[in-house]
């Protein structure tokens, strides 16, 4: 009976909010005393005697459930919806499906965002993207790929679901908001918090976009600590439909968002990468051992998510969009010419310029001048030792 209403006020909220802050780490514990009791107010007012004895192998929790909590919760929940932050119990009608499919669904998920909690969590596809925080070239360009033809679907665009940190969580989301894609992130601290906080301007962006927004089941003043992250991650899995990771050495948090979606019954793609290549290791096991079904192709990839991709995704876009680019401009031979850099670029990652200029039948110079006009007008990117990669940003 308590999982088909809507929950709007503190009072309301109030004890679903305190079951989550007392067992966000133990969430089957806390579904467990609900379903003894009934709801999550009458755990609150529960016989001492028998609480005691329920919670035996657990005794830490006992101090948390008296009647005091509820008002502190109230209070906060308040303050929260003051500032435009939603809460979103599990006893809700609205609480993402997918998520309460799962075995440890959180009771609670805080919310920020402009859009109704029924556009956010409502949409038909959520597909997750994750990885490694030191992202190369390489995973730049193929999580831009891929998250740029998933925005092309007319029949099924789905939300990105990602985990707002530094490198590939960043890319997918601004890859989503540059294409007009929904995307949710998922906070590792509370909602009154953005780590890490270079990421504010970010998190203003996707909570302000339409379908977008920032969620955690962290209350409020929780700060980053190593143990949230593997939390949030289980959220990342459960509101899901698939999980794709781009890259990750053997151990990481985009690897065990992958285990933890398996063990949902979701499906898990992971980016193939070169062997020996570290950032790639984790994502040729998890091909190896099953666990993921390998980026061979992105228009297969589409068709394996179900979103009916309509048109075609080719690697030769990249060369009729730069011919296009330069046509006007400077002329047809030179775009053509420049069009040829592009597309080697975007066939061979991290490519050195003398390498180029084998490929194109050009001389050095001839080539360097092409990358350089190439990078000033944002279509390539060079590193360090001058190896050249397309802009994911062009794509």
């Amino acid at each position: 009976k308590h999982f088909a209403m809507i929950f709007e006020s503190p009072e309301q909220l109030a004890a679903w909010s305190a079951v989550n802050r007392i067992f966000g780490f133990a969430p089957r514990t806390g579904a467990a005393l609900i379903d003894h009791y009934g709801s999550p107010e009458s755990l609150f007012d529960a016989d001492r005697k028998e609480l005691e004895y329920l919670l035996r192998h657990n005794t830490g929790y006992l101090d948390a459930i008296v009647p005091q909590t509820l008002e502190k919760e109230r209070r906060e929940l308040q303050a929260l919806m003051d500032e435009g932050v939603r809460m979103l119990c599990i006893g809700d009608e609205r609480y993402p499906s997918l998520l309460k499919e799962c075995p440890d669904p959180p009771a609670m998920l805080y919310v920020r965002s402009l859009s109704p909690l029924e556009s956010i969590f409502g949409n038909p596809k959520r597909i997750s993207v994750v990885g490694t925080r030191d992202i190369t070239s390489y995973g730049k360009e193929w999580c831009t790929r891929i998250v740029s033809a998933m925005s092309s679907c007319p029949a099924c665009r789905p939300a990105i679901v990602s985990g707002l940190a530094i490198g590939t969580d960043i890319t997918a989301h601004l890859a989503a908001l540059d294409r007009g894609l929904p995307t949710i992130a998922v906070m590792a601290t509370g909602i009154d918090a953005v780590y890490p906080f270079r990421h504010g301007r970010y998190a203003e962006m996707i909570s302000s976009a339409p379908g977008s927004a920032l969620v955690t089941d962290y209350p409020p003043e929780t700060t980053p600590r190593a143990i949230n992250f593997l939390r949030r991650n289980r959220i990342i899995a459960g509101l899901s439909d698939a999980t794709i990771l781009i890259e990750s050495k053997i151990k990481g948090g985009g690897m065990m968002t992958c285990r933890i979606a398996s063990s949902y019954d979701r499906e898990v793609f992971a980016l193939p990468g070169r062997i020996g290549d570290q950032c790639s290791a984790g994502c040729n096991e998890l091909i190896r051992n099953g666990t993921a079904a390998c980026i061979s192709e992105v228009n297969s990839l589409l068709d394996s998510l179900g979103l009916r991709h309509g048109g075609k995704w080719e690697k030769d876009d990249i060369r009729m969009k730069t011919y296009t680019f330069y046509r006007d401009r400077e002329g047809a031979d030179p775009a053509e010419r420049l069009s040829i850099v592009a597309d080697i670029v975007g066939r061979n990652p991290d490519i050195r310029i003398e390498d180029i200029a084998t490929a194109a039948n050009m001389e050095y110079r001839d080539a360097a001048n092409a990358v350089g006009m190439l990078e000033c007008d944002g279509i390539v990117v060079t590193d360090l030792l001058r190896r050249c990669s397309v802009n994911p940003r062009f794509l």
